[in-house]
């Protein structure tokens, strides 16, 4: 269907005059054709119409793993795209950790060759040392140069302090960004879940908080000496949003994000012993989950990531001291960060499409007639069974439930595709 008529939808563009206003928007083949206060008529269009249909610009998610190539059992970058978009993304920064690590221009060149011919666009992040192994640095300058978003070991910290403050002072040149997950992995090294009375009761080896901590006071002092930016992922816990929320009182530069599963659930989840819920950084508790609440509401919190990290059925039916941390997440973000309704969808959609993009300098896209459109068009109160995962893995704690918050459609790259 070429032609598409979204009916009275509400408009969720911060910073954007139309912000909230309610428009008839008329697309054809992605692009945005007419931007109109009262109804539409064309012939043989698609109707879209929804008790609360809203449309944004299209999401964009700063922390995901399609690990292609290398481990396409887990996932393929044809089958994360389903998934992103499925998930109202329209655009996804890639974890480097593939094999080969993305730390040469020929692995970047793959995660973007499919780009021009695609809804959901790949923007990879490079890994800061050679294979993520935090020993050898990568050639960042050239990665750069290549279309490399941002520089992380991903899903590996970096642990030595001279490659952060190196990295730190290499990067600035170019205004280049440090991703860091903070954890000490000396700390948590054996551990399962989050340390406390839960791991007691169950049994299990606990990672202690202070492991995130720790990392996160460290990479601030690193911050305050060398200068440059740094921008935490998966922030877990109320003393770490504390950290940062002095940290950006001080003036320093420094970003965080929280991964949507950690705003809806903690460490109660593991009591099935279910391996789905075996997370790193762990769940924690519901004090820590309450902090991260507010911290997106005071913006010390700037964005909302999926942290997807699939993994195929033998990697997670397993005892839960074997299986591997991570589950599938990207298709839920929006559902487990509203379901609760503890904050504005506006502010909700701004740490979902408008901080991420500051975050890496990516400009937002046009919301101009007769321009390619990028958009995401979803219900805020819809209620919906998530019956069946696009992604290749199974380990997503959501599916068969009955869900709030559905994404309706994703326009982006003058194409688009329906999940009504």
């Amino acid at each position: 269907m070429e032609d598409v008529i979204l009916v009275s939808a509400q408009l969720v563009l911060p910073g954007h005059p139309l912000h909230l206003q309610r428009k008839y928007l008329h697309l054809r083949s992605g692009v945005l054709l007419a931007i109109s206060d009262t109804p539409l008529s064309v012939d043989n269009a698609l109707y879209v119409e929804s008790p609360n249909l809203k449309v944004s610009w299209g999401w964009f998610d700063l922390r995901a793993y399609f690990p292609d190539p290398g481990f396409e059992q887990k996932e393929t970058l044809m089958s994360g795209r389903r998934a992103a978009a499925a998930g109202g993304f329209t655009e996804v920064a890639l974890l480097p950790n593939t094999q080969p690590v993305v730390d040469d221009k020929d692995t970047l060149r793959y995660l973007q060759s499919d780009n021009p011919h695609e809804l959901v666009q790949l923007h990879p992040i490079a890994a800061v040392t050679k294979k993520a192994e935090g020993k050898e640095f990568s050639e960042m300058i050239d990665l750069h140069r290549h279309g490399a978003l941002a520089f992380s070991d991903g899903l590996h910290p970096i642990q030595d302090s001279d490659l952060v403050l190196k990295t730190l002072l290499y990067l600035q040149p170019f205004n280049g960004l440090l991703i860091q997950r903070p954890e000490d992995t000396h700390i948590t090294r054996f551990g399962i879940m989050n340390e406390g009375t839960t791991a007691v009761l169950l049994g299990l080896k606990g990672m202690p908080a202070l492991a995130e901590h720790l990392m996160i006071q460290r990479d601030l002092a690193l911050l305050e000496y060398a200068g440059g930016r740094i921008h935490f992922s998966c922030i877990s816990s109320a003393q770490s949003v504390e950290l940062i929320r002095q940290a950006k009182a001080r003036g320093l530069a420094v970003t965080a994000d929280v991964a949507a599963p950690y705003l809806l659930f903690d460490e109660t989840a593991l009591h099935n012993f279910d391996t789905v819920f075996k997370l790193n950084p762990p769940l924690r508790t519901a004090e820590d989950r309450a902090a991260l609440w507010q911290g997106l509401r005071d913006g010390t919190l700037d964005a909302i990531v999926s942290d997807h990290q699939p993994h195929e059925i033998e990697a997670k039916q397993l005892e839960l001291d074997l299986a591997a941390f991570g589950m599938s997440s990207i298709e839920t973000v929006f559902a487990m960060s509203t379901m609760e309704s503890k904050l504005p969808t506006e502010l909700v959609i701004e740490k979902l499409s408008v901080t991420p993009r500051k975050i890496v300098g990516i400009s937002l896209p046009p919301f101009e007639v007769n321009q390619a459109a990028n958009l995401t068009i979803f219900d805020d109160s819809m209620e919906w069974t998530f019956e069946k995962s696009r992604s290749l893995s199974p380990a997503h704690p959501l599916l068969g439930q009955r869900l709030k918050g559905k994404v309706l459609g994703v326009v982006n790259n003058q194409k688009m595709e329906w999940f009504l």
